[in-house]
C-alpha cells in the first residue's frame, strides 16, 4: 500500500485527472449504450412461476402485464350514455398505442361483471405485450396521458398496476443529495474544516457515481434490476463517506503528530488503507454471498451493488492521497495549524476527551455493561418473533400516486380483493380434464374468502394441443392481507387437488399476489444457506486477520444480535405500523419478502467495518504491548469517536432514502440505520470491550498447529513498514 500511496501523492494532478476523465468516459458510455433494467421476478418450480410460463408458452398475448382502467362518478350510473361514450372513446385510443396488447372494458358484452353493485365504479383490465419491467416508461407515460384526459368534472379516473407503479417512480437523485448534504455537515463538526469535509464527500462521490454509471454497460453482460441504481447510491454513500472518514482521520492524527504530509499520507493508506480494503472485501463478499439465493431478481441487485462498493474502495486508496498532496496542511483546521506550529508534534495524542474516559469506565464494571448491552439488544431483538414476510400493496403508496386512488376506487366500489386477483392457469389434454376444469369452476365459487370468479379461454383450438384456460379468483380480503395468502394456500392444498383426482388436468395458481407469497416462502427457506456462507466467510478472514479463534466467535454473535434487532425494528416499525404515517409510507403491513437477504449481507457487511477498525486498533496494541487490559482500552479511545461518527453520517445517509416516497427502499433504509446505530453505540462501544475485557488473553488464542498451517492476511503493515509507535493511552 505504500508504494501505491506515495505514487498517487506524487503524480497528483494525474491521479486526479485520470478520475475525471473516467466519470466523463463512463457517462458518455452509459448515454450511448444505455441501461436495460430486468426486474423479473420469475420463480422457477413454483406454482406462480409455472403458471407465468405456461401462459407465456402457450398464450403469450395474455402473459404481458395486466393493469386496470378505473372510472367513478359521483352522481348517476358509469352506463349512462354521455359517460359510456365518453369512456369507450378513451378506451379504443388506448388500445391503439404502442406496447398495448389488449383491453378489455365493461361496455363489451359479458363486461357487466366490471361494473361495481352500485353502478357508480368500473374498471377495464390493461394487458400490455410484456412484463412490467421490460416495458418502455415513455410507452407507459403515454397511455397514462391518454387515460387521465378522459377525466371530466363528476367523473374520476385512475390506473393501476405493476406497469403503472413503475413509471411513477421517483428518482433517487433528491435522497442522494439530502444524504450528502448531511454527512457533509457531521464532518465540518467532526474535523472543523470545510477542505477536510470535502475530501470524502468528493471520494465517495467519484465512488459511487463510477459504479453507478457503470450499470448501463453491465446491464448488457447481467441482469440489473431497477432499484440497483438506488441500492448502490444508498450502500456506496454510506461506505464511502466512512471509508474516506477513517483515511482522512489517520492522515490528519499523523499531520499532528509531526509528519510530513507525505509521510503521513503514505502512513495513512498503509495502516487504514488496508483497513478499508479488508472491510471493502468483506462487504462484496456478504453481498455476492446473495448469489446462493439463486434468485434472478436478487442477483440483479447484488452484483451492482457488490461493484458499487469496489469503486468507492478503489477511490479511497487511490484519489485520496491524490488530493493529500493538493492540499497538504490544509487537512488540518486553522486552529489546528496554528497550534502545530506553536505546540510543535504530539498534538494529535491527548489522551483525553470522552471517549478516553469512557474507556477507563468499561474496565471498571464490565460485566455490568455487557449485562446491560445485551438486554438493550435483545429487547430490540423481541419483535422480530412476529416479523411475517409478504409484500406491500398500492394502499401503501403516496396518495398523489396513481396507484393509490385507482387502489382506493376499487376497494371501495369491488372490494380490497379486487386489486390482487389470483390467475388460475389450467391445462387440459382429454375430455375427462375438460370436465374436471368445469368442476373447478363451480367449485370456485363456493370457496369461502372467493368474491368473484371470471373465465376467460387463453387457447383452445381443437387438434392442436391441449386448451388452456385463464381463470381469475377475486379474493373478499387484500392482496397483502394473511387471509388472501390462506386462500392461496387454500386453493393449492385442497380446491385444486380435489378437482383434478383423477385426471391429467393441470392447474397453477399464479398472478402477482401468489408471486410474492412464492417468493417470500423461496427465500425464507434459503436463508439458512445464505447466513452459513457469510457467516463462514466473516469467520475466516478474520481469523487469518487477527490469529484469534475467540474475536471471529464473538463477531458472529454480535452480528447476529445486530441482525435481529433490525428486523425487531422494521417490524414494529413497518407491520405494526409504528412509523409508517409519519413517514407517509401508508399502512401497517408486511415486511417485503427479498428484504431479509439484502439487509443481512449489507448489514453483516457493515458490521464487520466496524469490528475490523475497533479490533485492529487493538491488535496494534497488543503486539506491542501484550496486555489485553490495554489493548482494548487503546482500541476504544483511539476509534470510537470515529467510529461513533462514522455511524452518524450512515444513519443520516440510510434515512434519507425513507423520503424517496417507495415502501421497499424505505424498509432498507430504516433497517441498515437502525442496525448501525445499535451496532457502533451498543456493540462496539458497550459489548465488545466489555467482553473482550472479561475474556483477558484468550481474546488472542490460536492453537499453534493452526497458526502454522493458516494463511498470513495482514490487515497492518509489515513490521519494517510499521510507523512509529506512539504512546497508547495510560489505564488508570
Amino acid at each position: 500500500m505504500s508504494a501505491l500511496a506515495r505514487w498517487c501523492y506524487r503524480h497528483r494532478f494525474v491521479v486526479i485527472t485520470a478520475w475525471v476523465g473516467l466519470l466523463i468516459g463512463l457517462a458518455v458510455l452509459s448515454q450511448a449504450v444505455r441501461t436495460t433494467y430486468d426486474n423479473s421476478l420469475t420463480l422457477p418450480g413454483t406454482d406462480s412461476g409455472n403458471a407465468q410460463e405456461l401462459l407465456l408458452r402457450s398464450a403469450p398475448a395474455q402473459a404481458g402485464d395486466s393493469d386496470q382502467i378505473v372510472w367513478q362518478v359521483s352522481q348517476g350510473s358509469v352506463t349512462d350514455p354521455a359517460i359510456e361514450q365518453r369512456v369507450s372513446a378513451m378506451l379504443a385510443r388506448v388500445s391503439h398505442l404502442p406496447e398495448v396488447a389488449s383491453v378489455a372494458g365493461p361496455y363489451l358484452p359479458g363486461g357487466t361483471v366490471r361494473i361495481s353493485p352500485d353502478g357508480r365504479t368500473a374498471y377495464a383490465t390493461l394487458s400490455f405485450t410484456g412484463q412490467a419491467d421490460i416495458l418502455d416508461h415513455a410507452d407507459v407515460i403515454r397511455v397514462i396521458a391518454t387515460v387521465t384526459a378522459a377525466r371530466e368534472p363528476g367523473l374520476a379516473v385512475e390506473l393501476g398496476g405493476k406497469a403503472i407503479a413503475g413509471a411513477e417512480e421517483t428518482p433517487a437523485s433528491n435522497a442522494s443529495l439530502i444524504g450528502i448534504v448531511a454527512a457533509a455537515v457531521i464532518l465540518l463538526i467532526v474535523f472543523g474544516s470545510l477542505l477536510a469535509t470535502a475530501l470524502p464527500i468528493v471520494t465517495a462521490v467519484a465512488g459511487v457515481g463510477s459504479g453507478l454509471l457503470l450499470m448501463a454497460p453491465l446491464s448488457h453482460l447481467t441482469p440489473v434490476n431497477g432499484i440497483a441504481p438506488i441500492l448502490g447510491a444508498l450502500i456506496g454513500l454510506g461506505v464511502g463517506v466512512d471509508y474516506a472518514l477513517f483515511v482522512v482521520t489517520r492522515h490528519r492524527r499523523g499531520l499532528r503528530s509531526g509528519l510530513d504530509p507525505e509521510q503521513s499520507a503514505v502512513q495513512a493508506l498503509n495502516t487504514s488503507g488496508r483497513a478499508v480494503l479488508f472491510a471493502g472485501g468483506t462487504v462484496c463478499i456478504a453481498l455476492l454471498g446473495l448469489l446462493t439465493v439463486g434468485l434472478r431478481f436478487i442477483d440483479g441487485l447484488a452484483v451492482p451493488a457488490a461493484i458499487t462498493v469496489v469503486c468507492t474502495v478503489v477511490a479511497a486508496v487511490t484519489l485520496l492521497p491524490a488530493l493529500f498532496g493538493v492540499l497538504g496542511l490544509r487537512v488540518l483546521s486553522r486552529r489546528q495549524r496554528r497550534g502545530l506550529r506553536a505546540g510543535g508534534p504530539g498534538q494529535a495524542e491527548s489522551g483525553g476527551g470522552m471517549w478516553a474516559r469512557w474507556s477507563r469506565i468499561v474496565p471498571r464494571f464490565p460485566a455490568v455493561l455487557a449485562s446491560l448491552g445485551l438486554a438493550v439488544m435483545l429487547v430490540v431483538s423481541a419483535p422480530v418473533l412476529h416479523l411475517r414476510l409478504g409484500f406491500a400493496d398500492a394502499s401503501n403508496d403516496p396518495t398523489s400516486t396513481h396507484t393509490y386512488q385507482s387502489y382506493a376506487l376499487l376497494a371501495e366500489g369491488f372490494g380490497p380483493g379486487f386489486n390482487g386477483p389470483l390467475v388460475l392457469v389450467a391445462r387440459a389434454r382429454s375430455a375427462a380434464d375438460l370436465a374436471a376444469l368445469g368442476r373447478l369452476d363451480r367449485a370456485l365459487t363456493t370457496v369461502p374468502g372467493v368474491a368473484a370468479v371470471e373465465t376467460a379461454p387463453a387457447h383452445s383450438t381443437p387438434g392442436a394441443g391441449p386448451t388452456i384456460e385463464v381463470i381469475q379468483v377475486l379474493p373478499t380480503t387484500a392482496p397483502e392481507d394473511p387471509a388472501t395468502s390462506a386462500l392461496i394456500h387454500r386453493l393449492r392444498g385442497t380446491v385444486v387437488p380435489r378437482a383434478t383426482h383423477g385426471t391429467t388436468l393441470q392447474v397453477y395458481v399464479g398472478g402477482l399476489t401468489a408471486t410474492f407469497v412464492d417468493f417470500a416462502a423461496v427465500t425464507s427457506a434459503k436463508l439458512p444457506w445464505l447466513l452459513t456462507t457469510i457467516m463462514g466467510f466473516s469467520f475466516l478472514l478474520l481469523v487469518l486477520a487477527f490469529r484469534s479463534l475467540l474475536i471471529p466467535a464473538i463477531t458472529a454473535v454480535l452480528n447476529l444480535l445486530a441482525a435481529a434487532a433490525s428486523f425487531g425494528v422494521l417490524t414494529a416499525f413497518f407491520q405494526w405500523g409504528w412509523g409508517t404515517r409519519a413517514f407517509g409510507l401508508g399502512a401497517a403491513s408486511p415486511v417485503e419478502g427479498y428484504l431479509p437477504e439484502l439487509v443481512l449481507a449489507v448489514l453483516f457487511g457493515l458490521s464487520m467495518d466496524y469490528q475490523v477498525f475497533l479490533v485492529s486498533r487493538m491488535a496494534e496494541e497488543w503486539s506491542h504491548t501484550r496486555d489485553n487490559a490495554r489493548s482494548v482500552l487503546a482500541g476504544v479511545t483511539d476509534t470510537a469517536r470515529v467510529i461513533t461518527a462514522a455511524a452518524v453520517i450512515m444513519i443520516a445517509v440510510f434515512t434519507a432514502f425513507v423520503f424517496t416516497g417507495q415502501r421497499d427502499i424505505a424498509e432498507f433504509g430504516v433497517g441498515l440505520a437502525a442496525a448501525v446505530a445499535l451496532d457502533a453505540f451498543v456493540l462496539r462501544t458497550v459489548l465488545v470491550p466489555a467482553v473482550m475485557y472479561l475474556c483477558g488473553r484468550a481474546n488472542w488464542w490460536l492453537p499453534r498447529w493452526l497458526d502454522r498451517h493458516l494463511p498470513h492476511l495482514a490487515i497492518e503493515p509489515p513490521a519494517q513498514e510499521q510507523p512509529t509507535h506512539l504512546p497508547g493511552p495510560a489505564l488508570v
